[in-house]
């Protein structure tokens, strides 16, 4: 068959429920129709593409070919597109968000949040703010379970099905201890000195990065699920750890904390990234905040 045919929206909509779902009877209850129905759905895709997409002879489970792998790809980005054109014309149909859930990264600066949330209230009296504040992959996580509208996100170096970003800026994280602390007495410290050492680190809470490590070099670490617990015990002298640099800046003006040189952790930029479901594209009060702190970068 050398001229495919054209599959209904429907029939991969089907497709995409068999895969995510793992069998024909999952995507039955799911989409709420008979096993029989999903089946006749996928066969007729199959007629009408000229080629298997499931292998149904050597496993129990519908595995993917080669070529359904292939078709997999191109089905989402069209399930995608379809998804952002419905939100868009409800957006113009429905007009004004009555609420925007915000997710914003934990290392996001104060005044950025200040002056975004300020902005906000005087530009749409009328829309409800819900604000979440989380770390790490958890900020994509919500958005991508649809328990937030946007979010402000550090970097994932990894692609994610139907997520947008856009860059806003980043923010520099420091490695400190207090002063009292032996990698802040040595002055200088040797390349490994760090790992001798608690390192405090932030804990993911994200099942998007599950086991990835984040600045960690230190062989004992603590890990903490709240930024503002890990500034105190670094402020005790419990640990070093990574901090950025608008939080901690009037503790290393007065002593309190010291910023180490180690030349195997010198910190660096924390990108922070805006982001939204590509099938949910931002109202106009969600995508005055993103215009928001995207205009920060250049203050």
């Amino acid at each position: 068959m050398s001229d495919p045919g054209t599959p209904t929206f429907d029939q991969l909509r089907v497709f995409l429920t068999v895969v995510d779902t793992g069998s024909f009877a999952g995507a039955a209850r799911k989409l709420g129709r008979a096993t029989s129905v999903i089946s006749y759905s996928i066969a007729n895709l199959e007629m009408q593409l000229g080629v298997s997409l499931f292998d149904r002879e050597t496993t129990k489970r519908p595995q993917l070919t080669d070529a359904g792998r292939a078709v997999l790809s191109e089905a989402r980005t069209i399930a995608n597109g379809m998804g952002s054109l419905r939100a868009k014309v409800k957006g113009l149909i429905e007009g004004l968000e009555s609420e925007v859930h915000l997710v914003l990264d934990v290392m996001l600066p104060a005044w950025r949040v200040v002056d975004a949330l300020k902005a906000f209230r005087e530009t749409y009296p009328t829309v409800t703010l819900r604000l979440h504040v989380e770390a790490l992959g958890a900020v994509t996580q919500m958005v991508l379970n649809r328990a937030a509208t946007i979010g402000i996100s550090g970097p994932l170096d990894m692609e994610i099905d139907g997520i947008e970003r856009i860059g806003v800026g980043f923010v520099e994280l420091v490695p400190v201890a207090a002063p009292s602390h032996p990698l802040a007495l040595a002055g200088r410290n040797p390349p490994g000195a760090g790992r001798e050492h608690v390192q405090l680190v932030l804990t993911d809470r994200s099942t998007l990065t599950q086991g990835w490590e984040f600045a960690v070099i230190g062989t004992r670490t603590w890990r903490l699920a709240d930024l503002g617990s890990k500034h105190m015990l670094l402020r005790e002298g419990i640990g070093w750890g990574n901090m950025p640099l608008p939080m901690i800046q009037e503790d290393l003006d007065t002593g309190r904390l010291v910023r180490l040189d180690m030349p195997d952790c010198k910190g660096g930029p924390y990108r922070l990234q805006a982001v939204h479901r590509t099938d949910s594209p931002p109202g106009p009060a969600a995508s005055f905040l993103i215009s928001r702190f995207e205009g920060q970068m250049a203050e």
